[in-house]
């Protein structure tokens, strides 16, 4: 790493901006360097960036004035419900949050974020970045994401009223490219390798907001996570503080945000203790598993082909890392057949789930095959809807003889009658 520059000083936080209390970035790559909160910085900790690794932030708050009973009332849909432990809530919301906690059975719960409003986790991100967007003034918001990233980015610049460009790939499921579609976001297909390069120009010189990476190993927006701290929030209010928690990951945005909100609860003495953090990758890759492996901050590895294409990353970012190492937890490799199968068992109790969705689910069953045991409930969360899946709506019905000897005929194959 090199020698880390003293970070500027950090403003005071606006205490009555719609109730938030956040007052600075800090980095992830070096604590004590802090940052005034506004504007975002997406492209990282500069005093902290290395040939090969660039350091997340994350958003510091003013936790001593946190109001009392903030963890008491009833969980309801809309962020606002955790306004004080979030960045301003700028940006209209769409009752995002508030997702079912399910019983699976034997101690396992899936938290189902495929009931938000674009059926996916993303829309706790985006409630927070597209607000950021709105503060700033942005004429738009630019992302790079061939599926749930970019739906949800773009219904919440149509509710904010911004405009939004979606860098997508041509390889995108036709059902989200008409989603993408439909929220009046321009969607431009190019190849992987450009992505990045492009949305660098797009919010260079437009001024568009950027809403998703534009680093060489992951740093994002640095408030985007900070959604992902109420899924631990609404689990606490359930069932309190699990043993461990099962998430598909790709960029770890998520893990690292669900790890922080359980933090946060210890830290203000609701809680004595935090879960667990098991980031689940598809075996094909695997960025945050090589990092724990060399004990670097971050790694960018080969991929190969796997349908779990939403989770499917070559760079990983640090804030995986510390996920996992700040709770003792660890990074698992799925194959793309142990995601099949916690697809199905999903699906056996209900539950529609996209396969990069499954991925948690899919760690905690390798992990209690090989005879791995949980002193207290497990919590795998289901980041999105089946809906979103490659090949969906590409097998229609076939129209069936009603006559009842052919209709008795299917049945019985199908273990019916």
């Amino acid at each position: 790493m090199t020698a880390a520059s003293p970070g500027p000083t950090a403003a005071p936080a606006p205490r009555n901006h719609g109730g938030s209390l956040a007052r600075s970035q800090r980095s992830l790559g070096d604590p004590r360097l802090e940052y005034p909160l506004w504007p975002p910085l997406p492209r990282g900790c500069p005093g902290t960036r290395t040939e090969r690794t660039d350091f997340p932030l994350e958003v510091d708050y003013a936790y001593e004035d946190t109001p009392a009973g903030l963890f008491d009332a009833p969980v309801r849909a809309g962020l606002e419900r955790w306004a004080p432990l979030l960045p301003p809530l700028d940006a209209p919301g769409l009752g995002e949050g508030a997702t079912p906690l399910l019983p699976f059975g034997d101690g396992v719960w899936i938290k189902d974020e495929s009931r938000n409003p674009t059926w996916s986790h993303k829309d706790r991100l985006n409630r927070v970045t597209v607000s950021a967007a709105v503060h700033e003034g942005a004429p738009g918001i630019a992302v790079a994401s061939s599926g749930n990233h970019g739906a949800s980015a773009a219904a919440y610049a149509a509710r904010a009223g911004l405009r939004c460009v979606v860098l997508a790939s041509a390889g995108a499921p036709p059902a989200v490219a008409s989603f993408l579609r439909a929220y009046g976001a321009v969607v431009l297909p190019v190849p992987a390798p450009d992505r990045w390069p492009l949305l660098n120009e797009i919010t260079d010189r437009l001024g568009f907001h950027p809403v998703s990476n534009l680093t060489r190993t992951h740093t994002g927006h640095p408030f985007g996570a900070e959604g992902y701290k109420t899924i631990a929030y609404e689990i606490h209010a359930e069932i309190g503080v699990p043993a461990a928690v099962f998430a598909p990951t790709g960029y770890a945005e998520m893990l690292f945000g669900i790890g922080k909100g359980f933090a946060e609860l210890r830290r203000l003495g609701v809680t004595d203790r935090v879960p667990r953090m098991i980031g689940c990758e598809p075996a094909a890759g695997g960025p945050l598993s090589a990092a724990i492996r060399s004990g670097t901050p971050a790694a960018v590895v080969p991929v190969g082909p796997t349908d779990a294409y939403a989770i499917s990353c070559a760079a990983g970012g640090h804030r995986g890392v510390r996920a996992v190492l700040d709770s003792r937890g660890a990074a698992l490799l799925v194959t793309d057949a142990e995601l099949s199968g916690a697809q199905a068992a999903l699906a056996a109790q209900g539950i529609w789930a996209e396969l990069s969705a499954a991925a948690g689910l899919a760690g905690l069953r390798q992990r209690t095959a090989a005879g791995e045991e949980f002193d207290g409930p497990v919590v795998c969360v289901s980041t999105s809807s089946g809906f979103k899946g490659l090949g969906v709506g590409a097998e229609p019905l076939e129209p069936v003889d009603p006559a009842w000897d052919t209709v008795s005929r299917l049945l019985e194959d199908a273990g019916i009658g």
